[in-house]
């Protein structure tokens, strides 16, 4: 028999845990992964990712797409879109060029929608305003008394 290569079908769940399910380290996928017990550590993956209504993750995630419809404390940078579901909780951090928040959802996070993220390590200055010089009593008159 000859060795035939699979093909990932993006929209088909390749992967799940489940509720009673605890895992802790790195998470790498191709496809689509739902979580819907405790994950702590890592994930990274260009993929869809899906947290569950039971699903608690503690993570830095760097992904193409999330849903979130339990618990992440973290980081989340999305090359996609971020979807907030009403049971979605998110604390930390979120940067996406789309996000999505369905009404009910809880948000204790910093979020930066964008086209082009920066690399979340990078920390640009503010960008600096000239301030005008104040005007002296003579200027402030002569405005008035026109």
């Amino acid at each position: 028999m000859e060795d035939k290569k699979r093909e990932i079908d993006e929209t088909r769940m390749t992967g799940f845990f489940d509720k009673d399910t605890q895992i802790e380290g790195d998470l790498n996928f191709k496809g689509s992964f739902r979580i819907d017990g405790s994950f702590k550590g890592k994930i990274n993956s260009e993929s869809t990712l899906i947290i569950g209504e039971n699903g608690k993750v503690e993570a830095d995630i760097k992904i193409g797409y999330i849903v979130i419809n339990g618990e992440i404390k973290g980081s989340i940078q999305a090359t996609e879109k971020v979807e907030i579901n009403s049971t979605g909780r998110v604390i930390g951090s979120v940067a996406s060029p789309k996000l999505i928040v369905e009404e009910g959802a809880y948000l204790e996070t910093s979020c930066q929608t964008s086209e082009d993220l920066p690399p979340p390590e990078s920390e640009e200055e503010p960008e600096k305003f000239e301030e005008e010089p104040e005007k002296t009593e003579e200027e402030v008159d002569t405005e008035y008394q026109s």
